[in-house]
């Protein structure tokens, strides 16, 4: 009795934070800093530059390393390794900015974007994160973005490698995806209040 209430309900939890907006067309590709995500959605991001969707790439700094590089004998940052992946998968330098604000989260990041836009009024972006992540990254970038009364159209859309039955429908078989599951529904309440008693983030 308790698997047959209990699959349906996962199955529903794990979807829910499953969102897309695509965009046809757009200003810049904005791709949210995820540590050891970076691959997945930067390679992402590189493939969607390439099909002509935006001619930017956006990326942030969140001053993590990301582990120790034998080609180049030293620890780079993640945000370093990001740009490499890009530049690899032909996203040419001039058109990859990393936005210079130091970054802790998700809401920093829509800060930082938004400080971007006051400078730079995109008339769109396209969010570029995991598939658990989506709706929250959509939401907080939306309620900045309009909070700071900036005309821009916010899209989302999730990297392929999270975007399998595995992260979404199954979530509750392994560690990973309970951990990464829990955790954002965590995240997603202390938004709600946040927001709730604040006017930006």
């Amino acid at each position: 009795m308790i698997a047959i209430i209990w699959v349906p309900l996962a199955w529903f939890l794990g979807q829910w934070l499953v969102v897309e907006k695509p965009l046809e067309k757009a200003d810049a590709i904005f791709v949210l800093a995820g540590s050891a995500n970076y691959v997945e959605r930067n390679a992402e991001a590189a493939r969607l530059y390439n099909l002509g969707i935006a001619p930017k790439i956006l990326l942030t700094d969140d001053r993590n390393k990301g582990g120790w590089d034998n080609e180049r004998q030293r620890n780079p940052y993640f945000v370093e390794r990001a740009k490499w992946l890009l530049l690899e998968n032909g996203v040419p330098e001039t058109s990859i900015v990393i936005l210079p604000d130091r970054i802790n989260g998700t809401d920093d990041e829509a800060k930082a974007l938004a400080k971007h836009l006051q400078q730079n009024p995109y008339r769109s972006v396209l969010l570029v994160t995991s598939s658990f992540h989506t709706r929250r990254a959509l939401w907080t970038f939306t309620l900045m973005v309009d909070d700071m009364n900036l005309n821009t159209e916010i899209g989302v859309h999730s990297s392929p490698a999270t975007n399998g039955p595995h992260s979404s429908a199954f979530w509750w078989t392994n560690r990973n995806g309970l951990r990464t599951t829990i955790s954002e529904y965590l995240k997603l309440i202390y938004y709600y209040f946040a927001l709730s008693n604040s006017n930006k983030l």
